[in-house]
């Protein structure tokens, strides 16, 4: 189950508005194929693993299939996969978690064990329900999953008010940003940041194909921002939306409704602020640099008052002289709160 998580994760940022599956076919031990969702419309990680064992010249019938989602019993773009597992007469399937989809939930695996395939569920279920965490927001409570991503100094400022915050982080930490942008479906940023930076919050990771452009999301209460600025004049300029005076959690439900099931928030401090103040921030993103600016913005401003939000690290490590931080939004008995923030 191990190797189908690290496989399904190949998929993250490709898939949506699928969850990213991996599996993996197993008979005595010995792999005889393994796969993983790689878009939105091809085949499922399970048919993936399936083919890739025909391909070795390996028989499915009889094996055990581990997946990390439960298998599809559904048509939508592609066939169900349970049905497929039954005509290639797999023995076993082993589920890491149950499909989050009220419409879906274990009827999949009711199909298997009804076709006489034995069923388990629930191997690694936490780091499976980790990695499709944005998937589950988005199918049952129709808005994305939001990551807040900042490059801060020691004492909290992302830039000074000189304006020279582009290189408060190292190039490791940028390289990862970039990282982080693959993963996601649409950036979300405020009409200073645009108005200041001119960014192009376009994709740049060394190697990576077959990445659409994320939707690039401003927020502006006035709507007005200059027509030369980069987000409208690149090649990706028909990935920008512009949301005037739009309340978040509609803002958050219309994006929802676009099949966006993970937002990066770049940025600036009072967006993020805002979020903060309405649980709408799931997941930070945090590069810390080895600086104090004692001036300037801050990652976080919220004219609301924020009575404290509480965080549960998953990832830490060094990037050359920044430290990068990632934690889940909790309650503060440290209980991930899957609901916050939901639409209506």
């Amino acid at each position: 189950m191990r190797r189908a998580l690290a496989l399904a994760r190949k998929g993250l940022g490709t898939t949506s508005p699928n969850p990213a599956v991996g599996a993996v076919l197993v008979r005595d031990g010995k792999v005889l194929g393994e796969g993983f969702h790689r878009r939105a419309g091809l085949p499922h990680a399970e048919v993936e693993a399936i083919e890739d064992a025909r391909r070795k010249g390996n028989v499915p019938k009889g094996a055990t299939l581990y997946v990390t989602l439960e298998p599809c019993c559904t048509t939508g773009r592609t066939p169900p996969c349970v049905d497929r597992i039954v005509r290639e007469g797999i023995a076993r399937v082993i589920v890491g978690m149950v499909d989050p989809n009220p419409l879906h939930q274990g009827r999949g695996l009711a199909r298997l064990t009804g076709e006489g395939i034995e069923v388990e569920q629930g191997l690694l279920e936490e780091e499976a329900r980790e990695l499709n965490r944005p998937f589950a927001r988005w199918i049952t409570r129709g808005r994305p999953w939001i990551v807040q991503k900042s490059a801060t100094s020691l004492d909290g400022r992302i830039g000074t008010r000189a304006g020279d915050d582009r290189w408060l982080s190292g190039p490791a930490s940028r390289r990862m940003a970039h990282r982080l942008r693959w993963e996601v479906d649409a950036i979300l940023v405020g009409a200073e940041t645009v108005r200041t930076d001119d960014p192009a919050l376009t994709v740049r990771l060394p190697g990576g194909k077959g990445k659409r452009q994320p939707w690039r999301v401003v927020v502006s209460r006035s709507g007005r921002l200059p027509a030369e600025l980069r987000l409208f004049t690149d090649s990706a300029r028909e990935r920008t939306l512009v949301f005037q005076n739009f309340p978040l959690p509609m803002l958050l439900g219309e994006l929802g409704r676009r099949g966006v099931l993970r937002v990066l928030m770049e940025g600036g401090g009072k967006l993020a602020g805002s979020l903060l103040a309405e649980g709408l921030i799931d997941e930070i993103a945090l590069f810390l640099c080895p600086m104090i600016l004692g001036d300037g913005p801050l990652s976080v401003d919220s004219p609301h008052r924020l009575l404290g939000t509480h965080f549960r690290l998953k990832e830490c490590k060094r990037l050359g002289d920044d430290l990068f931080l990632r934690g889940i939004r909790t309650d503060r008995e440290g209980t991930i709160e899957e609901g916050g923030g939901g639409i209506a």
